[in-house]
């Protein structure tokens, strides 16, 4: 789904490379390391060179053993460069998720926001994907790759013939790992989408699993899921096919191009033109030489994920860089005004909020009405901030509340809404919102909701565990926990939408002493309900049909305009003030 985002100054660099450049350090000793594992890979050469044409020739044990000293110091130094250098990488792959880890989370949580219905665990693992590649054997390749050029032209220097010999199986090598790009990659990324496809079905189904058995979909269900699944898997055989092809290719270069450099190094040797010594050291560069070739290509597969992965990340954190820095502002006061918004709800075309204005002072308490799909929960969602406006603000205190950073703005809004989830957590951890337990303040909360007795009755109390290994709460203990979590320390503004839809007369009752509760508390209170007994406790009815405003104004006119048995064209307004709203939108609506 293509996501608008807001456009980012001109050369502004993405989260991901800039965590990146901060290892370019890192990546720089990588490369030193793979400096000297590389020049130390000739030890090997010239300790078969000097065996042949010095020891064999000589007959001398002693020198036998010296060079087989050095030459086993010299291994053992390389070893431990590789353990240095693999471990380096280990180390950036931990910096990187330190460092995006969070950024990436957010990122996911705001693009859940904006499109509800993108795939918002991929993310995460594109992140893994990138890590892990980090890890293996394929950046190696790309270290060691520069060096085959090198070993080549010292196989060129110790004879012609073998130059040529090594230059065209190298050719050969080059061209069978772009011809690895470019029979993999098509396939590849068409199938990395199918899968994904596959996976976010798959995801969004298990979530409605009882409606699924209680009604026999699952086999409908299964079909469409296979229908992307079998695609994916389709294109990922033709590219493994055609990735393993080339890598037995490969491997049979590889090999017999160092039988070409034995063959061609003993006919030089018979000609008396080179030693032994040469023809084995020729043939041993000359596998090392290839051998980053040959790796690259088998771990293509990989590389393409990853790279794949990247560029998913890369947009990701480009469209949600969330580390823009904001000034502080004062806690709000509850003063709410709704300045002419339209809304479109994510994903969406047609607006289902229509230049709806309103506004409410600090204290005062508005319950909005209407029937079905009149945009009510679209309302709600920009009333906190979930959504943003297509046109128009919604401002508290002055601010848009779209704008105002959401871990600043959060503590003083209580939200409770239509569907309410409770966390994998304790009861405690749900009401304080998953912040730092006040105790006072949890049972205050819990006591404004009517939920205390109810939580004391649980089998640790507060401190009974929720979710996965929990307890299993009905839809009105949920609503309830819900509305606790909402009214938790106070909060200065409360949008409540539909709050007693699973709540029996008892729920309802602790509901009406909350509102008055939070009357009391001098909170700004806005209620979407369509029970009329929660209506009596509030200052202002706003009455909303098909995302425009119908009726506004004090409790009493508005009430008494819904139940005259003829509806009169004008639309109620209240005394001029904060709340009034202007003749145009009125009109409008």
């Amino acid at each position: 789904m293509k996501i608008t985002v807001p456009k980012r100054p001109a050369g502004a660099q993405s989260p991901l490379r800039q965590a990146l450049q901060k290892s370019a350090r890192a990546f720089g000793f990588v490369g030193v390391f793979s400096f000297f594992i590389n020049l130390l890979m000739l030890a090997s050469p010239i300790y078969m060179l000097q065996v042949y044409d010095r020891v064999l020739t000589a007959r001398s044990e002693a020198t036998l053993l010296y060079i087989s000293l050095i030459i086993a110091a010299m291994m053992f130094v390389m070893a431990l460069l590789e353990v240095i250098r693999s471990r380096v990488l280990v180390r950036v792959s931990g910096k990187m998720d330190k460092t995006l880890g969070s950024k990436v989370f957010d990122s996911i949580f705001a693009l859940n926001l904006r499109s509800p219905a993108a795939n918002r665990s991929q993310s995460l693992r594109d992140l893994d994907t990138v890590r892990q590649f980090i890890t293996s054997q394929g950046p190696f390749a790309f270290f060691d790759a520069p060096w085959a050029p090198v070993f080549i032209g010292i196989v060129c220097l110790m004879h012609p013939l073998l130059g040529l010999v090594a230059l065209g199986g190298a050719a050969v090598l080059f061209a069978l790992a772009w011809a690895t790009e470019v029979v993999t990659k098509k396939p590849l990324s068409e199938a990395n989408g199918h899968a994904l496809r596959a996976t976010a079905f798959a995801e969004a189904s298990l979530k409605n699993s009882e409606v699924l058995a209680a009604m026999g979909m699952l086999p409908g269900i299964r079909r469409r899921w296979r229908v992307n699944q079998d695609k994916a898997m389709l294109l990922q055989a033709i590219a493994s096919d055609n990735a393993g092809f080339i890598s037995a290719m490969t491997k049979f270069t590889r090999m017999f191009v160092q039988s070409a450099i034995l063959g061609m190094g003993a006919y030089l040797a018979l000609e008396n033109e080179i030693t032994p010594g040469i023809m084995i050291a020729a043939s041993i560069i000359m596998g090392r030489g290839l051998a980053p070739v040959e790796q690259a290509i088998g771990s293509w597969k990989m590389f393409v994920g990853a790279r794949g992965a990247y560029s998913r990340l890369n947009e990701l954190l480009m469209a949600f860089d969330n580390d823009k820095e904001t000034m502080e502002l004062p806690p709000p006061q509850g003063n709410l005004a709704v300045e002419r918004v339209v809304a479109v709800p994510p994903g969406g075309n047609n607006p289902t909020i229509k230049g709806v204005s309103f506004g409410l002072t600090a204290g005062e308490s508005l319950a909005i009405v209407g029937p079905s799909a009149a945009g009510k929960s679209t309302l709600a969602r920009l009333l906190v901030g979930v959504w943003p406006a297509h046109s128009g603000s919604v401002r508290l205190d002055g601010a848009d509340v779209y704008a105002w950073k959401h871990e600043s703005l959060g503590p003083y809004i209580g939200y409770l809404p239509q569907d309410v989830e409770i966390f994998d957590g304790t009861i405690k951890e749900n009401i304080a919102r998953f912040g730092e337990v006040d105790p006072v303040k949890v049972v205050q909360a819990a006591q404004l909701a009517g939920v205390h007795d109810m939580i004391l009755r649980l089998p640790s109390g507060y401190d009974t565990l929720i979710g996965p290994g929990g307890i299993a709460l009905s839809g009105g203990q949920r609503q309830r926990l819900g509305l606790a979590r909402a009214v938790y320390d106070h909060p200065r503004f409360v949008v409540l939408d539909e709050p007693n839809s699973n709540l029996d007369s008892e729920g309802e009752a602790a509901l009406v002493q909350g509102l008055q509760k939070l009357k009391e508390l001098k909170s700004t209170v806005i209620l979407i309900s369509h029970r009329p007994s929660v209506m009596n406790h509030v200052d202002k009815i706003l009455v909303l049909r098909d995302g425009l405003v119908e009726m506004f104004g004090p409790k009493q006119d508005v009430l008494a305009r819904l139940t005259r048995p003829v509806a009169q064209p004008q639309q109620v307004q209240q005394q001029p003030g904060v709340g009034q709203i202007a003749p145009s939108a009125s009109t409008s609506a």
